[in-house]
């Protein structure tokens, strides 16, 4: 089922975050139906370095095609804001869907941009965020790569006007519209109230970020029809790597933290080694081991 049929679904569609192809594969393995590439889990764990526009468009590219070789689940890619104006934005959107991108999101941030729950962002007008919509539209190979549209516009000109932002960029052609980080619980009800039925609305848990964190269920309830989880692995996996590398610095061994980490053979068995060897014998024409 492509990601356009599945949101016509009553059911909320969760898309956790991932940030390359060892990820993907293991958010797929526990069931999820689509994933969700975070330019923020890449600049995390390729630069080590906060999501404040660092990330280029070919590093990203790159990590779609790497994802898209490893699983066929339906990817939505962050897009950040095209990387540049509406002629950038049609080269990104040709770029990621050759790659294996299911949908793009474009953020009405100028450039550089920043994590949407980070302080002090700046727009673009409403205008030229429409016109990149359109651009992104008319580039797109299939009417079934979706162009999801952010607006950032709640922490920079209030919640209203990202109300409006949102329904230009609908009537722009966008597939789906993201109004990032509401404030309250009262803000993401008023939010689905006012354009649930414009068209598609996506919605983004961060943990101790802006927005109250909700269940899927209950942003079902209110309205939604995405939820993504875009940073929480990096943050988990962060956490854990702090703690073993000090298990590790204090006692010489992995052998203390043994029963939070996977063996050899079991990470070879995760990755699907034994199934490449045996595939590999066949081609040779030799009997496996």
């Amino acid at each position: 089922m492509s990601l356009k049929q599945r949101l016509t679904e009553p059911k909320i569609l969760i898309a956790p975050g991932v940030f390359d192809a060892l990820t993907a594969a293991i958010a797929t393995e526990a069931g999820f139906e689509a994933l969700y590439l975070s330019g923020a889990a890449i600049a995390y764990t390729k630069l080590g370095r906060p999501d404040i526009g660092l990330v280029s468009m070919n590093e990203v590219a790159e990590t779609i095609a790497l994802v898209r070789d490893r699983v066929a689940t339906p990817l939505i890619v962050d897009a950040d804001n095209g990387y540049g104006n509406a002629l950038n934005v049609q080269r990104t959107m040709r770029v990621f869907e050759r790659a294996g991108a299911s949908a793009i999101q474009l953020e009405d941030q100028t450039m550089p941009k920043r994590c949407g729950h980070l302080a002090d962002k700046s727009l673009i007008s409403a205008a030229e965020m429409a016109g990149k919509i359109k651009a992104a539209v008319d580039a797109r190979q299939s009417e079934e790569t979706l162009v999801i549209a952010r607006t950032d516009a709640v922490a920079v000109e209030g919640f209203e006007p990202a109300l409006a932002r949102a329904r230009l960029y609908a009537e722009s052609g966008a597939d789906l519209l993201f109004v990032e980080a509401p404030r309250s619980n009262e803000q993401l009800a008023n939010l689905t109230g006012s354009l649930g039925g414009v068209l598609p609305l996506m919605a983004n848990m961060v943990e101790g970020g802006d927005t109250p964190m909700l269940t899927a269920d209950e942003l079902q309830a209110l309205g939604f029809s995405l939820v993504i989880f875009p940073g929480g692995i990096v943050r988990a996996m962060a956490r854990t790597a702090q703690d073993y590398y000090a298990s590790l610095a204090q006692h010489g061994t992995n052998t203390p933290f043994g029963n939070r980490m996977f063996d050899f053979k079991s990470l070879n068995s995760l990755i699907g080694t034994p199934e490449m060897l045996a595939a590999g014998a066949r081609y040779e024409g030799k009997e496996p081991n």
